[in-house]
């Protein structure tokens, strides 16, 4: 019995262990320009080959700095493509994730060495190169943490003429779904740019999967920085465990505590500046943990935090707060700064001196509110059928970051729907030589519509006139054919209408002839098929489609019976030919027996004559 009470109670356990493991997080890399899947030493890191692109060339890759991921290849984009640039990546489950870039330089002498572009997750701007990048370990990549919710993510590259965007990697790594909440403001709508990531103490740049951090923690970077001034600190570490660190929903690697910044005597005050963007937000993370083997209890070493001067955190007692020595503390503020820098100062309280382990800072970022799909797919649409010139781009999302718009579009806000829609298209005189799709009647927001001066060619779609907040609508000098809808009557809003210098033909519809008459801008000049309103020709009789279908059915059913009444004719005059035919052949026979009845009638007649003879002479007598 007590066996068994053991082996249920044994099965019972890894049911719950089983039940409560975590799978590990969606992983997915890409190595740019790749043609095939590679691993990375030491840690056989896989990386996709490449794809998911909406262009660019790949290429020889040139590492700017040994941190960067040791692959071979890259993509880069030149400006001839467009200026915006995308991966689009499809099936990524819904979450919490870190997204990184690293950026490269191609191996040929006439590239820039070193180019110049913002980069955008989701349409939201997170990142903008500057000059000098390739001389920082924390300047060659671009990361942030994002949510992820409808399966898909974007990344897009935005030149701004200083060369072309490489990129060598990019990862897209599951992250914990609570990972850095700092307080009401963190949610879905929020995106976590990272500005600076630091371990203190040591020289050596570390990543998450260095220091055998859990998956995750999403593999961050870790900068090292062994002193914030000469002489003003002094670094410490200790190879004993650390409690408390690698927990949820962080999961910060234990080893990032063995190591630490302390203040002198001659400097009590352990400060660290920083350049940031001025008038934003920023999280900043502090890590502690007393591994000064000179503190052995709470009450010997307590400082405060400040951050640009303002005391943030008070009467800090790291081994009173965290429950013991070689136990990690994390600490978290967020911040609004106005100025360019950012100083992290710990000002000792008792003990004369303050320790750090690590810092932490992110710009928080406001989404942007995206645009409407169905407006997007619509867009693309016309890309297509349009034959759009590469230099457009025309990849990623139209309005979306604001500051690198699609060209030729223009965008509006609805704040009640939280979408944006396109209100604008001027894509006059551009080499388009496709034709209009009716994908364009998606696009329901559209004022303005100026195709003008292109060679599109086709017919006018009936559906535009669902379109129905359409003011200007400019086609002219195309090569489009075929009547005008009538369905563009519908357009009452519509005012300024050029339909001059194309092929159309028929009659202009009646309810556009009228509303010239209202002060509306109508052109439907050098269309030498037109009729119907002054300034163009008279139409003649004219038919509507009813009865155009009727003459059209009316005349192929006597067609069809004057088919068959040739073949009844033609059946019935071979018959009559056939008749005659025989005829001939029997006419010699017939001949001959005519002859003989005739004898024989002029025989018969002969002899009847002589019986009457004999019997008006009465028998013979004999004597």
């Amino acid at each position: 019995m007590l066996r068994f009470a053991l082996l249920w109670l044994l099965v019972f356990l890894l049911s719950l262990y089983s039940s409560s493991a975590r799978p590990a997080p969606f992983a997915m890399r890409i190595s740019c320009g790749a043609r095939q899947n590679v691993q990375t030493a030491p840690t056989y890191t896989r990386w996709y080959k490449d794809f998911a692109y909406t262009g660019g060339i790949p290429a020889n890759a040139t590492l700017p700095r040994s941190i960067t991921p040791p692959l071979k290849t890259l993509r880069y984009f030149p400006l001839s493509e467009g200026p915006e640039n995308c991966y689009s990546i499809n099936r990524v489950p819904k979450g919490h994730y870190s997204v990184r870039i690293f950026f490269g330089l191609v191996t040929e002498p006439e590239f820039d060495n070193e180019p110049l572009f913002d980069v955008s997750v989701e349409g939201t701007l997170i990142h903008s190169l500057k000059s000098g990048w390739t001389g920082h370990d924390n300047q060659v990549f671009a990361e942030a943490l994002v949510f992820l919710l409808d399966g898909t993510v974007s990344i897009c590259f935005h030149s701004t003429g200083h060369g072309d965007p490489a990129i060598i990697s990019i990862e897209i790594l599951q992250v914990d779904e609570k990972a850095y909440y700092f307080g009401p403001e963190w949610g879905k709508g929020v995106i976590l740019k990272t500005t600076s990531r630091l371990t203190c103490g040591t020289s050596r740049p570390r990543f998450d999967e260095d220091y055998s951090g859990d998956h995750w923690g999403g593999d961050r970077f870790w900068n090292p920085i062994r002193t914030f001034g000469q002489n003003a600190d002094k670094p410490i570490s200790t190879e004993s465990s650390i409690k408390q660190a690698s927990n949820a929903p962080n999961f910060y690697p234990e080893a990032l505590y063995q190591s630490a910044l302390v203040s002198t005597d001659s400097q009590p005050d352990l400060a660290y500046t920083m350049d940031v963007d001025p008038n934003k937000n920023y999280s900043i993370w502090l890590h502690f943990a007393e591994i000064d083997a000179s503190v052995t209890g709470a009450g010997q070493r307590v400082f405060d935090v400040l951050i640009n001067g303002d005391t943030i955190f008070q009467d800090i007692d790291i081994v009173d707060m965290s429950g013991d020595r070689y136990t990690a503390l994390v600490l978290n503020t967020t911040v609004a700064l106005s100025g360019r820098t950012l100083t992290i100062t710990l000002r000792p309280q008792k003990g004369n001196h303050a320790i750090l382990n690590a810092i932490e800072v992110f710009q928080v970022i406001a989404a942007e509110s995206k645009t409407s799909t169905e407006e997007v797919r619509a867009l693309q649409a016309l890309k297509k059928a349009m034959g759009l010139p590469k230099r457009f781009g025309w990849n990623g999302d139209p309005c979306v970051p604001k500051e690198h718009p699609w060209g030729g579009a223009d965008c509006h806000f609805d704040k009640s729907g939280s979408k944006w829609f396109i209100d604008g298209l001027g894509l006059d005189n551009q080499g388009l030589r496709g034709f209009l799709p009716n994908d364009i009647s998606k696009l329901h927001h559209l004022q303005s519509l100026n195709l003008s001066g292109n060679t599109i060619h086709g017919a006018i779609p009936s559906s535009l006139a669902t379109v129905t907040s359409l003011e200007v609508l400019d086609l002219s000098y195309n090569s489009l054919n075929g009547s005008i809808p009538e369905s563009l009557g519908q357009l009452t809003a519509l005012r300024r209408l050029n339909l001059n210098g194309n092929s159309l033909s028929g009659r202009v519809p009646a309810a556009l002839g009228g509303r010239l008459l209202n002060g509306a801008s109508f052109n439907f000049t050098d269309n030498a098929g037109l009729c119907g309103i002054p300034g163009l020709p008279t139409c003649g009789p004219h038919l509507s489609a009813g009865a155009k279908v009727g003459i059209g059915f009316g005349a192929s059913l006597s067609f069809l019976l004057l088919v068959i009444c040739s073949l009844c004719w033609w059946k019935r005059r071979q018959n009559i030919l056939r008749a005659q035919q025989v005829a001939a052949r029997g006419a010699p026979f017939a001949k001959a027996r005519t002859h003989l009845s005739h004898d024989i009638q002029m025989s018969r007649q002969h002899n009847h004559g002589n019986a009457r003879t004999a019997a008006e002479n009465g028998p013979s007598l004999l004597s």
